[in-house]
């Protein structure tokens, strides 16, 4: 395996061999990543992985190739920068096309972030697949109702980052993750419900074996003996993992990319408010805390804090370099991939504690899954209407699970009848936070 020092050569030495007014970005990685499944005291699968690999993009009068290769071999690596130059030269020109500069960075600060942790390449194998049975012991024993368990798992990542590009930017970055999960399954064959619980961290020590197997337990458990609701409209509460699977939706059409090309639905609202006064939209990778979190974007630009929406207000749209050049602005650090995107968004928490929300509210239906996510959904058109399944709250406590329900309403409308945010906001796994939303009205159907 290579080294940092390695990396940033490599990568240098590539984006070194630019041709005349040809530029050239090149992101040279490598990593170490574990995967353990067990299934019923034995291990069903057990994957470590050590890998290397190269992306080059190339851009010439406009145009703009890339491609790829799993290896750093040096004949490999000539290879594919001639991959990408010949796909360059097939590619459409764009008069905004073009690595970033330093120019165009400005002072932007890259901020520190400490996302390593040493010891995780120092704990065996042996220990990891022991992890994975231990919470799938932890989850049976959670609760008697509990009668087995679907999957429980482990992974861990390792992964180090270099970009050079031939404009003058360098980057490097490392990070590390771990995390537990487990489905559980409770109740009899004619009645059977899963509920997932997880554990995510920097390294195994950060990670809550009791915690996930809790979170698995109750969450089957308490969907026991589900009914399909009567038709009606009725505020709702969304569980964190739902929560934050909406605000993505959200915040991916305040991506200037899609804003651009007319595909969102908050295109030209900017200074308006399209949310309820309470809602604070905030896109921040230099937090630490955050699974997402990266000093650099995917062009080598030092990320940072964008206030999205604040006080219900839309207020900035996310950018790369190129839609930055193309909305006469600067780049927000947003470039994500080939394209535009968030890796730390969340909502900024209100006061309320999990249970003073739910206290807040007569009645509600509190969504602990959806389904049909991507089919009912726009960013476009604001449209909203998913499968759901959860229970309904009565007098602050949850009452009768759910089952075979739908829940409409569009995307624009749920943020301005956000009516509470709870303060129990949570880091997830892939990057964003969720933390439970009370919306003041939608519609529910069912029978």
């Amino acid at each position: 395996m290579t080294s940092k020092r390695d990396l940033l050569v490599i990568a240098r030495e590539i984006a070194g061999s630019a041709r005349g007014a040809e530029q050239i970005e090149a992101r040279v990685g490598r990593g170490r990543d574990t995967d353990v499944e067990v299934l019923r005291g034995s291990v069903e699968s057990l994957t470590v992985a050590e890998s290397e690999g190269v992306t080059i993009r190339v851009v010439v009068d406009g145009r703009q190739g890339v491609a790829s290769a799993g290896s750093l071999d040096p004949e490999i690596v000539a290879a594919t920068l001639e991959d990408a130059r010949d796909n360059a030269r097939f590619a459409e020109p764009d008069e905004f096309s073009g690595l970033a500069t330093p120019a165009e960075l400005g002072d932007a600060i890259v901020p520190e972030l400490d996302l390593w942790r040493d010891d995780l390449a120092l704990i065996p194998t042996e220990e990891k697949v022991a992890m994975a049975l231990e919470l799938e012991r932890a989850v049976l024993s959670a609760n008697s109702l509990v009668r087995g368990v679907e999957s429980s798992s482990y992974g861990d990542g390792s992964n180090e980052s270099a970009l050079v590009t031939s404009t003058g930017i360098e980057a490097f970055h490392r990070r590390t993750t771990a995390s537990l999960g487990a489905s559980a399954l409770a109740g009899p064959d004619s009645d059977t419900q899963t509920g997932y619980g997880f554990s995510v961290g920097r390294t195994v020590s950060d990670l809550d074996f009791e915690y996930a197997a809790n979170q698995a337990a109750n969450r089957a458990v308490r969907l026991l003996g589900a009914t399909q609701p009567a038709t009606q409209r009725i505020p709702v509460i969304l569980d964190p993992l739902v929560a934050r699977t909406i605000l993505a939706l959200i915040i991916s059409a305040l991506g200037a990319e899609s804003v651009q090309k007319g595909r969102s639905m908050f295109a030209g609202r900017l200074g308006e408010a399209i949310g309820s006064p309470i809602v604070n939209l905030i896109e921040d990778p230099t937090n630490p805390e955050a699974f997402g979190a990266t000093p650099y974007d995917s062009e080598g630009a030092p990320t940072r804090r964008v206030d999205l929406v604040t006080a219900g207000v839309l207020n900035a749209y996310l950018h790369n370099v190129t839609t930055a050049r193309r909305g006469k602005t600067v780049t927000t650090g947003s470039a994500l991939g080939s394209g535009v995107g968030a890796r730390a968004a969340y909502l900024r928490p209100g006061p309320l504690s999990v249970e003073e929300l739910f206290a807040s509210v007569p009645s509600a239906l509190y969504v602990q899954s959806v389904s049909g996510i991507h089919s009912g959904t726009s960013t476009v058109s604001g449209d909203f209407s998913v499968g759901a399944e959860g229970l309904m709250v009565r007098d602050g406590v949850f009452a009768e699970p759910v089952r075979e329900a739908t829940i409409a309403s569009t995307l624009p409308r749920i943020l301005l009848d956000i009516a509470q945010i709870g303060s129990d906001l949570t880091w997830l796994p892939g990057g964003g936070a969720g933390m439970t939303l009370l919306i003041s009205d939608m519609m529910l159907s069912g029978s």
